[in-house]
């Protein structure tokens, strides 16, 4: 295991589960101090508390990421603790597909919220408290390209996030902070249970070329790649980790 996160700072939204737990582990693994920021704060503790286990560093944070305010305590108490900020991982997402005439006002609002205005948020205070070689990390989608069944609010909301990474990295990118984003295909986690249906996930399977759903490392090893030095002149780009599934839609 190389250490290319030695004596770095990173926050992880949505750090307790899934992916988010996979790239908070994968940050402290190569020595970074991760803070694992979860709306259930107690599953963010266990998050932490197994990264410790391990050998690695890290500390929790409770709060909703639709509001500003949980960004402007987080990530200031890690720089105040350890007297820098390195590594935003901008994961939380909450996700309902429905049909158009399903959604609901309360709906809309929660995975805007939690989905969109969050890397908003997380991208303007961690600018604020980054230096140079600072990195951004968005987990978008696959579906940020395609037209899934209804699927309209997820897939406007990760479109957008891509609109967001690209003009912060035009933006942050003389201030030496890079921002990029992810696009995870279907990874076999909790939300994918939730909100497919085993004959979906055969019609997701049956599409991809790799005939496999992700793994949460699959996403977790790309979002290293991409918080480290290892990607120094790669900014504003979105990188597929979806087993080749968007092409074949396309």
């Amino acid at each position: 295991m190389t250490r290319r996160f030695e004596g770095k700072v990173a926050l992880v939204t949505g750090g307790a589960r899934g992916i988010g737990r996979a790239i908070s582990e994968a940050l402290a693994a190569e020595g970074a101090v991760v803070g694992v920021l979860d709306r259930q704060e107690d599953l963010a503790r266990e998050a932490a508390e197994a990264i410790k286990a391990q050998g690695g560093r890290a500390v929790t944070f409770g709060g909703d990421v639709a509001r500003r305010d949980t960004f402007a305590q987080s990530i200031p108490a890690l720089k105040q603790q350890f007297g820098r900020f390195d590594i935003l991982v901008n994961n939380a997402i909450w996700v309902r597909y429905g049909p158009i005439e399903a959604i609901t006002p309360e709906m809309l609002e929660r995975m805007v919220g939690t989905g969109f205005n969050s890397v908003a948020w997380g991208i303007q205070v961690a600018a604020e408290a980054m230096g140079e070689g600072g990195s951004i990390v968005n987990i978008a989608s696959s579906a940020a390209y395609l037209g899934l069944p209804e699927g309209m609010l997820y897939c406007g909301v990760k479109a957008g996030v891509l609109g967001l990474t690209r003009s912060a990295a035009v933006d942050l990118g003389p201030r030496g902070i890079r921002v990029n984003a992810i696009c995870p295909g279907s990874i076999e986690t909790e939300g994918v249970k939730i909100n497919l249906t085993p004959e979906k996930t055969q019609v997701r399977l049956a599409k991809t070329p790799m005939k496999r759903l992700g793994a949460v490392d699959d996403v977790a090893k790309a979002a290293c790649f991409l918080a480290s030095s290892d990607s120094s002149f790669i900014t504003g780009e979105s990188l597929l980790v979806d087993g080749g599934v968007t092409h074949a839609f396309l």
